[in-house]
């Protein structure tokens, strides 16, 4: 097995991803005309993406234990293969709807395979895991330039998802050419770590994390989806900021996922570095909802990508796996079910807030943000390394007054 090689193929199915998340907003117009319907129905289809992750990640988390890792990074490719293929041509809005479903469950089968597959190559590899939101990020960061120059060349809007589509057969190659990792395999270490810890506390860790799949999607979903509004109603601002507190939002996260996979693999425990992320990410939202200057906007805006952009969730992620050594597909699936949750409720509840004002809306996040630090507060006192010298004194304590009684 080539680490690398696997990787990179890993990374590849990722910047794909990237491409898949937006390519159905980035080309609203075009297939409002090819389906014949309003931008509202469009933007309804596009709802079948969450719905094919519900349904998928748990059962496909499960089944990636049974059955092996390979087998549903292939089955997130194919699917993600039709959903491309098939979009550049379909015209029935039904088939469409089935079709952004399938692109759900295709990421929900990827996240099932990659994540645990990279815990399984050993070593640091949980560092390699906080790379995919770059690869993610660096997809987004492409497809609208080229649908921008589709679009100034008047090209048929289907090229971007057959260029995606291209890249997926090539990397469909290329990945079946290489080895995986047993499945399951448990690092000795990580193993005798997680069964010393008292159930009671592996209990409560994994409630803190399993809010922290939660609050760690909600709190970007409702950032992206209102900060431009939020400013410019709130403060005034103009559009031009407006947009730029989004794109510095962009920039810090894929900062913050490069210096956190060089400080993974310097050795800093994930359980320390991701509560010191969600607690300045909390700082620097508090900062962006109540500090109506420009200049500390433009800070704060770059330091929350950062912090709670770049790679928190994966670092998440990571300690939840290492919890549950020998079900890490399972424990993928229950993670990122409750993200997926978010998708669904934030915006029904930051509407409802929003008849209220936008402003309302937009600090609703810092309750989620807190929620999220809370989570993980509890979690990193859950995991907290038990002090040697303390245990053994105790041990000695009770020597001693068996000794006692026996004199």
């Amino acid at each position: 097995m080539s680490k690398r090689s696997l990787s990179w193929s890993l990374y590849l199915n990722y910047l794909v991803h990237g491409i898949g998340l937006i390519i159905l907003t980035q080309n609203m117009q075009a297939l409002s005309q090819q389906w014949h319907s309003p931008l509202a129905t469009v933007s309804y289809v596009f709802s079948g993406v969450g719905i094919g992750r519900i349904l998928a990640y748990f059962l496909f988390g499960r089944l990636s234990d049974k059955f092996g890792r390979k087998v549903f990074v292939n089955v997130g490719m194919v699917s993600y293969l039709i959903f491309f293929l098939g979009m550049a041509v379909v015209t029935n809005l039904q088939v469409a709807y089935g079709l952004a479903i399938l692109a759900g469950v295709a990421n929900s089968a990827l996240d099932s395979g990659t994540y645990a597959t990279f815990i399984e190559m050993g070593g640091r590899q949980g560092a390699a895991n906080i790379l995919v939101k770059a690869f993610v990020s660096v997809g987004e960061f492409l497809l609208p330039l080229l649908v921008a120059g589709i679009e100034a060349t008047n090209a048929w809007y289907g090229w971007s998802f057959l260029l995606a589509s291209v890249i997926l057969v090539g990397n469909l190659i290329c990945l079946n050419r290489q080895t995986f990792p047993p499945r399951n395999r448990v690092d000795t270490t990580t193993a005798t770590t997680a069964q010393r810890l008292p159930k009671r506390r592996r209990v409560l860790a994994s409630v803190g994390l399993a809010g922290y799949g939660y609050t760690s999607m909600a709190l970007m979903i409702l950032y992206t989806q209102w900060i431009s509004l939020f400013v410019t109603r709130t403060y005034g601002f103009g559009g031009v900021l407006a947009h730029l507190l989004l794109s510095l939002y962009s920039i810090g996260s894929i900062t913050g996922v490069l210096v956190v996979f060089v400080l993974l693999r310097a050795g800093v425990a994930e359980r320390k570095l991701l509560l010191a992320m969600t607690s300045g990410s909390f700082i620097a939202l508090a900062a962006i909802c109540y500090v109506g200057i420009p200049a500390v906007a433009i800070v704060a805006a770059f330091a929350f990508g950062f912090l709670a952009a770049g790679g928190a969730m994966q670092l998440g992620l990571n300690l939840f796996l290492r919890l549950y050594p020998r079900i890490k597909g399972t424990i993928t699936g229950l993670f990122f079910t409750f993200s997926s949750v978010a998708t669904f409720t934030v915006p029904l509840f930051t509407g409802w807030l929003s008849t209220i004002s936008v402003a309302a809306a937009m600090r609703s996040d810092l309750v989620v943000a807190l929620a999220g630090v809370l989570c993980v507060s509890l979690t990193a006192w859950a995991l907290r390394p038990s002090d040697p010298l303390t245990r053994d004194r105790r041990a000695i304590n009770q020597i001693d007054k068996k000794v006692v009684r026996l004199l």
